[in-house]
Formats: structure tokens, sequence, C-alpha cells
């Protein structure tokens, strides 16, 4: 570790490295130096297997902490340290080493901030205006991004990969699943229209985090929202991406996987908090078609995951981790129940969304 460490521009000297979080990702230490007066780091080890172009994984992250660096800065924001990620140069000037096997990233441990599992009301009302606040700081970001992870919310590629999976019934498993392939097919042409749009020049890509978790936040010790962390995914995409999956998972009073479908309905309280939220800091730079398509953008995930769930089970679970055999089955029937339950509140997400005269 200390090999490692040394190949980064460290103040202090390094009293101990212990590991930092649960992440599923990325392997996280926290690099604590001896002396008082300077800081405390984080060592992260990148997962190449999943980000396989690290050199534009970390462009686009400094890309977008260098431009909110810039506004926070202009704004005469106090403490910025703590309210946007800074990355720790080697001596060549890059904010990633390679060990031979590895590739490594450190950055400044933001002291005395924490991070909440809990999705609640108040949570979920926070998740909506940080996450908005950072797309609002990104509007206007002058340089290109690239993808990440190519395709990763693209309707029609999904929708391409379960036909192949149908085509192919590599597991056969086909006739079993019938009733939900009819049911995709129904929707479609719906759900794929946000592709239709973007190539209609209706609807805009905008740097997105595309990972919105309420653990992806910071918190200090008064509760308050110091930044957005994680952003691995950071890159265009539509502003779907960062409001519906939110909602896809925090929004689902049941499990991903739940077998008792009784257990998932969509909870409008969540719903509610979230778009409350997200309305009052990204309605500076949403279009009022986006704005229109929001409950849209509610159905989509669900709908994108049930897809991406029974694919993976026509082709025999070659892409998720599986606990039991039909695994992939009982997550995409959860994720129609939840799809479900969002048309059936179609109507009153769009009077919510109507009700809201955010200020810019």
């Amino acid at each position: 570790m200390e090999n490692i460490i040394s190949k980064f521009q460290i103040e202090g000297t390094i009293e101990k490295v212990e590991p930092l979080g649960n992440g599923l990702i990325n392997d996280t230490y926290k690099v604590t130096t001896k002396e008082a007066n300077k800081p405390d780091y984080v060592l992260q080890r990148i997962n190449h297997h999943i980000f396989q172009d690290v050199d534009l994984l970390q462009h686009n992250i400094e890309v977008v902490t260098s431009h909110i660096r810039r506004k926070l800065e202009a704004a005469g924001t106090d403490d910025i340290d703590r309210k946007v990620l800074r990355f720790i140069p080697t001596p060549e000037g890059k904010t990633y080493a390679f060990d031979g096997e590895s590739y490594w990233r450190m950055m400044v441990f933001i002291p005395n901030a924490q991070t909440f599992e809990t999705v609640n009301a108040s949570y979920s009302y926070d998740a909506g205006k940080a996450f908005g606040h950072f797309q609002a700081m990104l509007s206007d970001l002058p340089e290109e991004l690239g993808e990440t992870i190519p395709d990763f919310h693209n309707m029609e590629f999904r929708r391409k990969q379960l036909h192949e999976a149908i085509a192919a019934d590599a597991a056969g498993r086909l006739k079993e699943v019938t009733y939900f392939i009819d049911e995709i097919e129904k929707r479609e042409t719906y759900m794929c229209q946000a592709e239709r749009l973007h190539r209609e020049g209706k609807l805009p890509k905008r740097i997105c985090h595309c990972d919105t978790k309420v653990n992806n936040m910071m918190f200090d010790e008064n509760g308050e929202v110091l930044c957005v962390i994680d952003l691995d995914t950071v890159m265009p995409s539509f502003i779907f991406s960062d409001y519906g999956d939110f909602l896809r998972t925090a929004a689902n009073t049941g499990a991903e996987d739940d077998k008792d479908l009784a257990n998932v309905e969509f909870n409008m309280e969540i719903f509610q908090a979230f778009t409350r939220g997200y309305l009052e800091s990204a309605s500076t730079f949403l279009t009022p078609l986006e704005k229109d398509l929001l409950p849209y953008a509610v159905a989509l995930f669900p709908y994108m995951q049930c897809v991406r769930f029974l694919t993976d089970y026509l082709n025999g679970d070659t892409y998720y981790k599986i606990k039991y055999p039909d695994h992939n089955l009982v997550r995409t029937k959860a994720q129609f129940k939840l799809l479900e339950s969002v048309e059936a509140h179609d109507a009153e997400m769009k009077a919510f969304i109507k009700t809201l005269n955010p200020k810019p």
C-alpha cells in the first residue's frame, strides 16, 4: 500500500491504511496521516473490468469536479474541499496510477461527514435537491464527456438485447415467459421514446450522475448535504437517468427481488418528496418537455430493469449473480409489478408535478 501511495503527491506522513465503506465496485481504503495539520486521504482501486477506459473515466471526473470547484469559488463558498471531491495528482500530473495490475486513485478525505442508507421522505427530498443541483451546476459544462459505460441507460439497446435473447432462447426458457414478453412488447414504442425524441432534436442529453442512491451523498454534522460522491458513472444521459432510477429503488415498498408481489407497490410519499427537491434545484435548466416526461421516467426504469432481468434469464443467467435457479425470473416479476403500480399512479404523478411552481 505504501508503494502505491508513494505514486501520489500527498502531504504528511502515513500513519495507517484501513478498509473504508462497503462499496460493491471499487476497493476503498482510508489513509490516515500522523500530522494534525495535514489531510487524510481516500485510496481506491478502480474496477477496470467494469470501467474499461480508465483514462476516459478519470478525465470525466476531473472535468466535472473542476467545473463545480470553479463555480463554488466564484460564489465565495467556504470550506470548498468538503463540498467537492479533490483528487491528488501523480508527479506526471495524472489523477490515477497503474501498478502493473491495478489502477489506483487518491482523493482528500472529507472530515466530519457521513452517508445514510435510510430512505425516507426527508432524505429523499435532500437527494432530489442534491442531484438536481448537481445537474444544474453541470448544465453549462463547456467540454463534452464520454460514456464510461456505453449504452448504460439506452432503452433501444436493452430492447435489442432482449430480442436477441428471445431469438436464441439459449436456456430453453422462452415458453414460460411469453406473458412478460407480450407485456413488454406492448410498451416498447412508448418506452423507447427518449432515444427517438433525441434523434428528432427535441430532447437533450445532460451530464448526469447515473447512480442516484441516497448513500451517494455526503452530509455534514448538522445533517446538511455537503456534496455528491461516487462519480464513476457521471456521463451524458437523459435527465431521466438520475430522476427515474432513484425512484425505482427508493419508492419501491418491496425488495428488487421480492417473491411476495403483494409487498411491491410504488410509494407516492417518496415520489413527492424527491420530486419536490429535484424540481427546486433543476427547474433552472429543464425544458418543458423534460418536466412533462418525468412520470415517463418513473415508469422507464422498472421497465428497463424488467427487460434486463428477463434477458439474463433467457440467456441462462450469464450477467447478474443469482442465489437460486429462477432468481432472475423472480426479479423480472417484481420489477413488472412495480411498473404496473407506477402506471396506476400516472395521473396522480402528473397532477402533483403541476402543483409545483419552484422558484429559480
